[in-house]
């Protein structure tokens, strides 16, 4: 993926905060979108004085229109760097995260949004903490952390709801756009407690997969397979039958999310193998109405 690369996001609210931006906001400023009318001496702009509705106004006083001003949105990544997101067969799905956040980056830098990221295993990885910033190459620079963090795959850590609930205590009660980006290979059970630290930010599951473990390989009867999280190694005969339940665990897996997400009003967006810019911005066009 080149550097340029970008998709189009937005909030399904306004945005609360008052710093100048893109996105619609709910404080009054210099904007466009006119809100209401007010008193000149609550609002004092001679620049907004508005005469035909102060000479209809039922009180003898001056008129300003008031406008909400657009505003910039702090936005989030949450990467899972466990162990099982450095499997891949062309890349790895933690380089697909990489290309992600590097896009998540210019598009950002494009609209005026400062970035931050968390990432986590089993703990909170506070060695790839990064505050939200302004910034041409945020992006760039979170992307490297996380290539860097892929070479050292040895360290990596097993996933689990513990790393991610302390990444995401660290976002509690703020108002954000936050993508949490993770394989979900990991017990759900304790997701929707993770999900509550979030309740005021609106919250964008990126699900990476890559292909060779959401199907099972044609040819060939013996598969030799590693758990990226335990490390175990096992064989498997690939029987009919085994092949069936192989597609039947990954559609309920998928079922799972759906649903555990969809009880919040989320919708999980799928990356397999690539991740497609124009793709995630058809997400918000087609979710975020």
């Amino acid at each position: 993926m080149n550097g340029t690369a970008e998709f189009h996001y937005r909030l399904p609210m306004r945005a609360g905060g008052f710093r100048p931006g893109s996105h619609p906001g709910s404080s009054f400023g210099a904007g466009q979108e006119f809100a209401m009318h007010g008193r000149l001496f609550d609002y004092p702009d001679p620049r907004r004085l508005d005469l035909r509705a102060s000479v209809r106004a039922a009180r003898s006083e001056w008129l300003v229109r008031v406008h909400l001003q657009r505003a910039a949105v702090p936005v989030q990544v949450i990467v899972d760097v466990s162990a099982s997101m450095h499997f891949g067969k062309r890349q790895t799905k933690l380089q697909v995260a990489a290309d992600f956040v590097e896009a998540l980056g210019y598009s950002a830098f494009r609209v005026g949004d400062p970035l931050g990221m968390l990432a986590f295993d089993t703990r909170a990885r506070d060695d790839l903490f990064m505050p939200a910033r302004y910034g041409r190459g945020v992006g760039n620079l979170l992307a490297t952390m996380l290539r860097e963090s892929e070479s050292a795959s040895a360290a990596a850590g097993s996933g689990g709801i513990a790393g991610l609930q302390r990444a995401a205590s660290a976002l509690a009660g703020r108002q954000a756009l936050i993508f949490l980006v993770s394989d979900f290979h990991w017990p759900l059970a304790e997701l929707p407690a993770a999900l509550d630290l979030l309740v005021h930010a609106c919250v964008v599951p990126i699900v990476v997969w890559d292909t060779a473990e959401i199907a099972p390989p044609n040819g060939g009867s013996l598969l030799a397979v590693n758990d990226a999280e335990s490390a175990r190694q096992r064989t498997l005969w690939l029987r009919g039958s085994v092949r069936e339940r192989w597609r039947e665990a990954v559609a309920r897996r998928r079922a799972e999310l759906a649903n555990m997400f969809g009880k919040r009003g989320i919708q999980p967006f799928y990356v397999e193998s690539a991740f497609d810019p124009e793709a995630m911005s058809r997400y918000f066009l087609e979710t975020i109405a």
